[in-house]
């Protein structure tokens, strides 16, 4: 590792044990087509509501298939669509990609809780397993593709400094996770993904004014980005959920009577708010399949308020989506 790598080194006190490696700068290499990967041209399909199954759930126990929700009179649409297309064809068929009109076919993309387009999911084995939404740069389009198609040589070097400070995240580590964001803001002070990082780990502390100084960091032009609209969406819930009152007495209600949708519905609010993620998911999920039309379909609205909360990669929304999905197509 190189004496002036900005992300190199020891973070905290991990001593460098989540990216050893994690440099800044430099470009990626042409990927190479993978072995044995279909020709371009069949990577590239439209599909509809009654081919969706075999195009997209089917296909994808052979390989990721990527599922790109637009719109005729989508501009951001316009402007994601290309790059998309050139990045699949890029990667050799690491990938498919999957296209689907929805005005001409929206059933999906509502069961799905997709709410703004553009929109991609990626799909494996069936099931989604990751995605993003609106016009992101090709580079992150490539990264992508890369995480779900596999990995090709010379990722940006960002990349690998955020997933550094994920991994902190994920053990625990909060101070070498504040480091990491820190020094990719000090190179990249526009990287959005260490702005929303930081203020969720400012907003997971208590400190929701920092939170939101954090926000008011972004760039105007990007200040609706999908990282700092979750984060944006968790604030408010919690806000919400402060307002509901204790749990135990929902709970109380909920072993008095099961079939009390609405305690169900602000028990789900306040394990949201406590971090509780899987619990308040299989809550909504429990309304859900027990009275799809509660409350006017309430309890899937409030799922994908939850699912925009949390980003579309986390593990609670992933896991709750594969069941929404399996409620609504079994």
């Amino acid at each position: 590792m190189s004496d002036n790598n900005p992300f190199g080194g020891s973070f905290g006190n991990s001593g460098g044990q989540y990216a050893t490696t994690v440099q800044y700068g430099g470009g990626a290499e042409p990927q190479k087509p993978a072995a044995g990967a279909a020709p371009a041209g069949d990577v590239i399909k439209d599909t509809t509501t009654a081919a969706f199954a075999a195009d997209v759930i089917q296909e994808s126990r052979r390989q990721p298939v990527l599922v790109d929700f637009w719109a005729p009179w989508c501009g951001p649409c316009k402007q994601l669509t290309p790059q998309l297309e050139k990045a699949v064809r890029a990667a050799g068929g690491k990938v498919k990609l999957v296209k689907m009109n929805i005005d001409d076919h929206p059933s999906i993309a509502g069961q799905l809780g997709i709410q703004s387009i553009p929109a991609v999911i990626a799909f494996k084995d069936g099931q989604p397993v990751d995605g993003f939404m609106g016009a992101i740069p090709e580079s992150q389009i490539a990264q992508f593709i890369d995480k779900v198609g596999g990995k090709g040589n010379g990722a940006p070097d960002v990349t690998e400094a955020l997933a550094a400070a994920a991994e902190a995240r994920t053990a625990g580590d909060v101070q070498t996770a504040a480091d990491i964001y820190d020094a990719v803001l000090e190179q990249a002070p526009e990287t959005i993904e260490a702005i929303a990082g930081l203020g969720e780990l400012l907003f997971e502390a208590g400190d929701v004014e920092g939170a939101e100084a954090m926000l008011a960091r972004a760039p105007e032009a990007k200040a609706d980005a999908p990282p700092l609209a979750a984060l944006r969406a968790r604030m408010t819930l919690a806000a919400q959920a402060s307002e509901l009152g204790n749990p135990a007495e929902f709970e109380r209600r909920l072993a008095e009577n099961p079939g009390d949708h609405q305690a169900r519905f602000d028990l789900a609010m306040v394990q949201n708010a406590r971090g509780e993620r899987h619990a308040a998911a299989d809550n909504l999920l429990a309304i859900i399949k027990a009275d799809r039309g509660w409350n006017e379909d309430g309890a899937r609205a409030q799922l994908l308020r939850f699912f925009e909360a949390w980003g579309m990669t986390d593990e609670a929304t992933l896991a709750a989506r594969r069941k929404l999905s399996s409620l609504l197509f079994s």
